[in-house]
C-alpha cells in the first residue's frame, strides 16, 4: 500500500495547491518537503516565481556554459521542479533586488520596486486560472527580511481578497475564485534559535549568517510566528534533498552537510506555516493537512 494517500476533496474537486514565492530556490529551501509531498498525494502544484534570481552571487564554477547568473538559477529551478513534482512553473517577469541596501534595489524591474497593485494583480490572473484551494507565501517578514519575499508576501495577500471579487477584473477576464485557505509559511522557530546557540561555539557569527553575511539570524529566530499547521514531510525528506543539491550555485546540498546536518535531519522534516486565512480560532489543533476542512 501506497504512504502517500491521496487528498480527496468533497464533489470530485481536483486539489490544487499554489505558492507564491521570489526567487528560484525558495521553493525548495523553504517549501519543498511540502510540495514534494503534495505532489505525490495527487495534488496539482503550481509555481509563481516572481524573478529570476538575477541578484544572486555564484561561484565561477557554476557559471560555466551560462551566460548570466539568471541563466543558472533558471536551470537549477526547473532541476528541482522536476524532481519535487510540480505541474508548472510560471515567472512574473520582475527582477531579484537583492538584499536590503544593495544597488540591486533600485533596479528599474526591482520586484521590491514594483507597485504592488500591479503585482498584486498579476497573482489574481493565476489565481483565477489555476483555481487553487490552497496558496501559500513567505510569512510577513519574508523568512529572513528579504525585500522580495516581503513585497511578493504583500501582493499575495491582497491578490488572495481581490481574486474572489466580482467587481475586480483582471485583463484575462476571468471569473472570481477566491482560495479557501491562506497559508504563511514560518522558519522553524525552535531550530533556529538552537543553531543561534551552537554558531558561536564554532566560531561563527549567528548575526552575520548567509554567504554574504547580509542574515542576522539572531534576530529572526526571535520572531515566533504562531504555528497553526505542520506538515511532515519525512517520507519525501531524500526527494527534498535531492531539489536542494539541484540549487548548487546558491549553496543547496551542502545544507545537510557540516555540524547541523545531521541535527537539522532529527528535527527539521516539518514544514511550519501560520493560517491567514480562515483566521485561526484560539483552542483550534494544530493541522496536519493543508487541504484539511475544505468543502
Amino acid at each position: 500500500m501506497s504512504q502517500f494517500h491521496p487528498i480527496k476533496l468533497p464533489g470530485g474537486q481536483k486539489p490544487v495547491l499554489l505558492v507564491v514565492l521570489a526567487h528560484p530556490d525558495d521553493e525548495t529551501f523553504g517549501t519543498g518537503g511540502t510540495l514534494a509531498m503534495y505532489a505525490r498525494r495527487g495534488v496539482d502544484v503550481h509555481l509563481i516565481c516572481a524573478t529570476r534570481g538575477e541578484a544572486g552571487e555564484a561561484d565561477q564554477q557554476y557559471l560555466e556554459g551560462y551566460a548570466t547568473v539568471a541563466e543558472r538559477r533558471m536551470d537549477e529551478l526547473r532541476c528541482a521542479a522536476g524532481l519535487l513534482g510540480l505541474k508548472s512553473v510560471i515567472f512574473l517577469d520582475y527582477r531579484d533586488s537583492g538584499m536590503q541596501g544593495s544597488p540591486d534595489n533600485s533596479h528599474p524591474r526591482a520586484l521590491a520596486a514594483a507597485p504592488q497593485d500591479q503585482v498584486a494583480s498579476q497573482i489574481v490572473e493565476h489565481i483565477r486560472r489555476l483555481r487553487p484551494q490552497v496558496v501559500i507565501t513567505f510569512d510577513p517578514i519574508g523568512g529572513y527580511r528579504h525585500p522580495d519575499h516581503i513585497a511578493i508576501h504583500l501582493a499575495t495577500v491582497q491578490a488572495f481578497e481581490l481574486a474572489g471579487k466580482p467587481e475586480y477584473s483582471d485583463p484575462a477576464g476571468q471569473p472570481p475564485q477566491k482560495p479557501e485557505k491562506l497559508y504563511f509559511h514560518t522558519m522553524p522557530h525552535g531550530f533556529l534559535r538552537l543553531m543561534v546557540k551552537l554558531m558561536p561555539l564554532i566560531g561563527r557569527d549567528p548575526h552575520k549568517f548567509g554567504k554574504n553575511g547580509d542574515i542576522d539570524l539572531a534576530s529572526i529566530a526571535e520572531v515566533n510566528f504562531p504555528t497553526h499547521a505542520r506538515v511532515n514531510y519525512r517520507p519525501v525528506a531524500q526527494i527534498r534533498d535531492d531539489a536542494s543539491a539541484c540549487h548548487a550555485s546558491q549553496g543547496g546540498g551542502r545544507m545537510r552537510g557540516g555540524i547541523f546536518g545531521p541535527l537539522q535531519r532529527l528535527v527539521a522534516s516539518n514544514d511550519t506555516y501560520m493560517r491567514a486565512f480562515p483566521p485561526y480560532q484560539p483552542g483550534e489543533p494544530v493541522e496536519r493537512d493543508l487541504f484539511q476542512g475544505i468543502e
